[in-house]
């Protein structure tokens, strides 16, 4: 039964209390600042009671957007790496200071869509930079939001459903495919192997020949590898899984004659003479001694799989290769083995169709 009471506060303003009480549940009260929205809350509260529903919508009523956030980061942002937690981070209070004081039941897809166009616009606030943030930018963001909600939901109860599901994600562009050619590979390598950071070339040769991440190889360890089984194991990958890699003659030549070079007594296998690290002013001028353009570190990453598709893998194992769990991350790869394709449709014709 439900009970609908008025108060005034002390500035004279009036509020309305509803109080739902049913058998074999604990009683249940909001205060709105309209009587009919205290009705309309009671109806549907008592209809939830009745369908078996007991809480839909009170915790949503009762708790904000900034209490969900703390939530988030004390139950799920210490499960990532220290750079992914800085990431979301800064995702996070940029949706905290638009939606920090909302009731969860007040955020709509439309609330959701209308901090995406802001996004999409720019503007001095509006954007970490203030400029208009890219479709890859705004598909990040939503995802965090996206993620917070659906922590509302499935572990603590205080949503139904996830309205930033709803909300249609911006189409980001093919991704980006750069690689070297034979001309700037060699150029590249023999500049990595003049710097003066001794590490560097290794570090090199071990991103073009493995597809491996930047931070993923300066958390290597010489106990990660095994030269008699010629591979190397990467405890924690971009998505939490651990990955083995295949080491090939170049990798193992260099590591044999890198095994010697341990400053600093770490046991990473990537510290060099002057730093513990990405060595990124070696990494730049080396870069520019072999006149190559537009590159960047990553762009090994792409070079690797560019090079595998262009050798006949296929796209199932171009995504074993990198760790990827999907296919999706490796169509852009797929013009490159479309020569390989071919051959195999002609193969399979010869034999059955002719």
């Amino acid at each position: 039964m439900a009970t609908i009471q008025q108060y005034r506060g002390r500035n004279g303003g009036v509020s309305w209390r509803a109080l739902v009480r049913r058998k074999g549940h604990p009683p249940q009260t909001a205060t709105f600042a309209r009587k009919t929205d205290a009705l309309d809350w009671a109806q549907q509260l008592e209809a939830a009671m009745r369908a078996g529903r007991a809480f839909v919508g009170t915790e949503a009523r009762r708790r904000t957007f900034a209490e969900l956030a703390a939530r988030y980061r004390e139950d799920v942002m210490p499960h990532y790496e220290a750079v992914e937690q800085r990431k979301r981070e800064a995702r996070l209070r940029w949706w905290e200071e638009r939606l920090g004081h909302a009731r969860l039941a007040d955020i709509t897809p439309n609330t959701i869509a209308e901090c995406k166009s802001r996004l999409a616009r720019g503007g001095k606030g509006l954007t970490p930079s203030g400029r208009p943030a890219s479709p890859a930018t705004q598909v990040r963001y939503l995802a965090t939001v996206s993620h917070l909600l659906s922590h509302a939901v499935r572990e603590l109860g205080w949503l139904d459903s996830n309205p930033a599901q709803k909300v249609r994600r911006p189409r980001e562009p093919r991704g980006r495919v750069r690689f070297l050619s034979d001309e700037e590979r060699v150029r590249l390598l023999e500049a990595c192997r003049a710097s003066s950071e001794r590490s560097l070339y290794l570090l090199v040769m071990f991103a073009l020949a493995t597809g491996a991440r930047q931070g993923e190889l300066l958390r290597l360890r010489w106990a990660d590898i095994d030269l008699q089984r010629r591979t190397a194991v990467i405890h924690k990958t971009k998505n939490g899984e651990r990955r083995t890699l295949a080491l090939s003659a170049p990798v193992l030549d260099a590591l044999r004659e890198s095994g010697s070079l341990r400053f600093g007594g770490s046991d990473l296998v990537f510290a060099g003479r002057r730093t513990i690290g990405f060595p990124r002013k070696a990494w730049q001028t080396a870069v520019k001694n072999a006149e190559v353009a537009d590159f960047t570190f990553h762009d090994l990453r792409h070079a690797f799989a560019s090079y595998l598709a262009m050798s006949g893998a296929t796209l199932a194992e171009l995504a074993a290769a990198l760790g990827h769990k999907t296919l999706a991350m490796v169509q852009r790869y797929a013009h490159l083995s479309e020569q390989h394709t071919s051959g195999i449709v002609n193969r399979m014709a010869e034999r059955f169709l002719i």
